[in-house]
């Protein structure tokens, strides 16, 4: 085999990136570094988000600065425009966790548009709104590529849709879902308070703005929500229990007065440490489905439990199922970061166009 790489034919579907945050402008670096080592890739047709549409050209760096500093126009959402002027077979991709973009996903996936996400509002919310995407892509025959929305592409979903298409019956799943609450309980060891490993997680861009999105559960409760219907599991949301770390006072502030606040999680959550720790028990933050019910919370796990051995950002996810029944399949590996979750998209996009 020759050592010389030869170009590619590239594909003549367009691609549409949604989102210009952290996730967006990370698609596009992989983006141009998997173009240079001569991949082949749909063009990069035009980027957008909630104020403003840009052809995206030779110089996608440009225009994603140019879209970040735009201002917000009237009128119809600048998303519907864009995917408008898309065929079938072409590509979009959402990088954004908007509920607006989330609710066209079905409707793309009809018209034979693929749509690869990470926005955990389109299988992560309502089960009549994830069965809609099911039905509207095979209908369209387009793909649903979703590895982003849980553990920033770890094979975890398509390991759970494998066992389920070989016969295998998955009968628990339980793991380590958010890489903000997992870096801030190995963070957290009683010599400083949670609030400040909160701020510290903040500053290092593992939480959301809004801490509480992450506290509150709600993140894993999506993600539990994905990983159980692709299981076969028609869950609804209010199936899920969810115990919030959040305290009712801390929920009922106004955004702009929740850092000054972040106390009110200390008290708490040091007694729970002081606890666990009487028992040789470490403080996990898990989702977890089984025969009995689904729930999300903090757990005291022992130290040789199958998701008390990650650190940092990892998301560590246990599956029972009777193939693996003595011990579970574990999946581990980095649950946040801009650059993991692109790569997850971009693989996404390749999987559409080689297929």
């Amino acid at each position: 085999m020759s050592a010389q790489l030869r170009p590619q034919e590239v594909p003549q579907a367009r691609l549409v990136l949604l989102g210009t945050g952290t996730v967006g402008s990370a698609f596009v670096s992989r983006y141009q570094a998997l173009q240079q080592r001569q991949l082949a890739l749909p063009s990069l047709h035009v980027v957008a988000n909630s104020r403003i549409a840009l052809a995206c050209g030779d110089a996608p760096d440009a225009v994603l600065s140019q879209a970040r500093n735009a201002q917000r126009s009237a009128g119809e959402p600048v998303h519907r425009q864009e995917v408008g002027r898309l065929s079938a077979g072409d590509i979009v991709v959402d990088a954004t966790a908007s509920e607006e973009v989330a609710a066209d996903h079905a409707h793309w996936l009809g018209l034979g548009i693929h749509v690869v996400t990470a926005n955990k509002l389109g299988n992560g919310t309502a089960l009549s709104r994830a069965r809609g995407i099911g039905d509207a892509s095979a209908s369209g025959n387009a793909r649903y590529g979703d590895a982003a929305t849980v553990g920033a592409g770890l094979p975890l979903l398509r390991s759970i849709r494998a066992l389920v298409a070989g016969g295998d019956h998955v009968h628990a799943i339980e793991g380590v879902l958010s890489g903000s609450l997992a870096w801030l309980f190995d963070r957290f060891d009683g010599s400083t308070p949670f609030s400040a490993c909160v701020r510290e997680a903040a500053a290092a861009g593992y939480t959301e703005p809004d801490p509480r999105i992450d506290l509150s559960g709600e993140d894993v409760r999506r993600k539990l929500l994905i990983l159980a219907r692709a299981a076969g599991v028609a869950l609804e949301a209010d199936q899920v229990k969810v115990e919030s770390l959040v305290p009712a006072q801390l929920a009922a502030l106004p955004a702009d007065k929740v850092d000054a606040a972040l106390e009110l999680l200390d008290a708490p959550l040091q007694e729970q440490l002081r606890v666990a720790r009487e028992q040789g028990l470490k403080l996990c933050f898990v989702g977890r489905l089984d025969a009995h019910g689904a729930s999300v919370g903090l757990r005291a796990l022992p130290a040789n439990h199958p998701l008390a051995g990650g650190s940092g950002t990892d998301n560590r996810v246990a599956i029972h199922s009777d193939r693996y029944n003595a011990q579970p399949l574990l999946i581990q590996g980095p649950g946040a970061g801009a650059e993991v979750t692109a790569a997850a998209l971009l693989d996404d996009v390749l999987g559409i166009v080689r297929s």
